[in-house]
């Protein structure tokens, strides 16, 4: 599995880590060092006896561009931060094909309702389920109710089982 970062930190760690082998490290302390496995240590290791330090690049990764820029998602960022209401939903919470409705409307960019949710987990957010209270919900009474009732009942069905 790919370790999180962009191709610049990660090359950088590569490249800590052939100081460190240059200096006499063993394997497992650089690997230990950078939060590396021995194993990618050594693949790196055999990488600069063969090519030298240009082998440590970060290299292009193959596959479709994306649609959207580092720009763009900073942009999606602080529309969702503004709310839902503000984008003319009727309520302030967002789900997956609002936020797709929101990216057509900024960027007229289509993405599979599904990915939507992907692109979240990238920004940062989370789903939450919205918890509806009623209007006659009455907090001081709840809390009174746990503080005095709650317990004693708790102890009756311990005594009873």
């Amino acid at each position: 599995m790919r370790p999180f970062g962009s191709p610049e930190v990660l090359e950088a760690r590569r490249r800590i880590a052939a100081r460190l082998l240059s200096q006499g490290k063993t394997v497992t302390e650089v690997a230990a060092a950078v939060d590396a496995s021995a194993s990618s240590v050594m693949r790196w290791q055999e990488a600069i006896a063969t090519s030298g330090e240009a082998a440590l690049a970060a290299k292009l990764h193959s596959g479709r561009r994306p649609k959207l820029t580092a720009g763009q998602h900073r942009q999606l960022l602080k529309a969702l931060r503004r709310g839902a209401r503000c984008w003319g939903f009727p309520t302030d919470e967002w789900n997956c094909p609002r936020v797709k409705v929101l990216i057509v409307r900024l960027f007229g960019v289509e993405y599979h309702v599904d990915y939507v949710g992907t692109i979240l987990h990238q920004l940062g957010w989370s789903v939450h389920q919205v918890e509806y209270r009623a209007r006659e919900r009455n907090e001081g009474a709840i809390a009174k109710w746990r503080r005095d009732e709650w317990p004693r009942l708790k102890k009756e069905g311990a005594t009873a089982s």
